[in-house]
């Protein structure tokens, strides 16, 4: 390799204390021109083409960004940058396709290791719990049933959650309609709390039985 050790210096002109003014440069054979950028430029940032990919053909920001190995944001950036309205959720909802549902879904109802989502079991047994379809099914048919009011305080509407008459530890009673009753927040904190000394709204699983016997056959009592 050639060095030029003894290159005459580059004469820029400085202020009083020695600083380089502004505009001038030591390399102004390799400085950025005005409207140069050191980014490559790609197509959308041209207003028409970026408006044709996302209004005209309805291609989402995600759809557009990986043709350029870029990310959407990047996509929404130019997008709000070129003021070209972005879509709603309900707009992107009418034109996404968000798979197939219910019976014609292959995974649909394929819970454990028959899902591919199944990660070994690791999940807490209430939250896995709660997630599944068996319990969303019977959790909206708990609040039609109740007509989305408090079993203890009859006050409607707000926030309202469904309550275990028999401990959620007993696996066999966990979907039963007679063993789930709406509670607003407060009351349901109440049937939970120390003050709740008569036990309102809690039931053993021998008194479950002596209620409701048809349902006996199902049940293993635990003590």
């Amino acid at each position: 390799m050639h060095l030029e050790l003894n290159k005459k210096p580059v004469e820029v002109e400085r202020d009083e204390r020695g600083r380089i003014k502004k505009g001038a440069s030591l390399s102004p054979d390799t400085r950025f021109k005005k409207g140069q950028h050191w980014r490559e430029k790609k197509p959308i940032y041209d207003r028409d083409f970026l408006f044709n990919e996302y209004v005209t053909k309805k291609r989402s920001s995600s759809e557009i960004a990986s043709d350029y190995g870029i990310t959407d944001k990047a996509v929404i950036f130019w997008l709000k940058k070129l003021e070209i309205p972005t879509r709603t959720i309900s707009e992107t909802r009418a034109i996404k396709h968000w798979g197939q549902s219910g019976d014609s879904n292959p995974m649909y109802g394929k819970t454990g290791d028959k899902n591919k989502r199944w990660k070994g079991g690791i999940t807490p047994d209430r939250q896995a719990f709660y997630s599944q379809l068996p319990w969303k099914k019977i959790e909206k048919e708990t609040r039609e049933r109740f007509d989305n009011t408090c079993h203890r305080c009859k006050i409607s509407g707000g926030r309202m959650e469904i309550h275990h008459v028999v401990s959620f530890r007993h696996k066999e009673l966990r979907l039963e309609p007679k063993n789930l009753i709406l509670l607003c927040n407060k009351c349901h904190r109440y049937v939970h709390s120390k003050k709740n000394i008569g036990l309102e709204y809690i039931l053993s699983v021998a008194e479950f039985i002596d209620l409701f016997p048809e349902l006996n056959y199902r049940i293993k009592i635990r003590k």
